[in-house]
């Protein structure tokens, strides 16, 4: 199984981008979305942007994942 994780992107150069999420930076590879501009919500995967996500979409993926995370925490 896959798991891409939404998280906002903050800064670019070329190919390599800087994305965030909880104050959490990590470098990723822009080349599958090279057209990806700073405050776009992205789905990174294995340090790869490999999708883009509005607003709504990301918070609503982000909030499922806490939902799993604080489910497995209670078990």
């Amino acid at each position: 199984m896959c798991l891409a994780i939404p998280m906002v992107l903050v800064e670019r150069d070329e190919l390599v981008g800087v994305v965030e999420l909880e104050g959490v930076r990590r470098t990723v590879s822009l080349m599958l979305l090279q057209d990806a501009r700073e405050g776009e919500q992205l789905l990174i995967h294995a340090g790869y942007a490999i999708g883009r996500l509005d607003e709504e979409e990301a918070a609503q993926t982000l909030a499922l994942l806490r939902e799993y995370a604080d489910a497995v925490a209670a078990t």
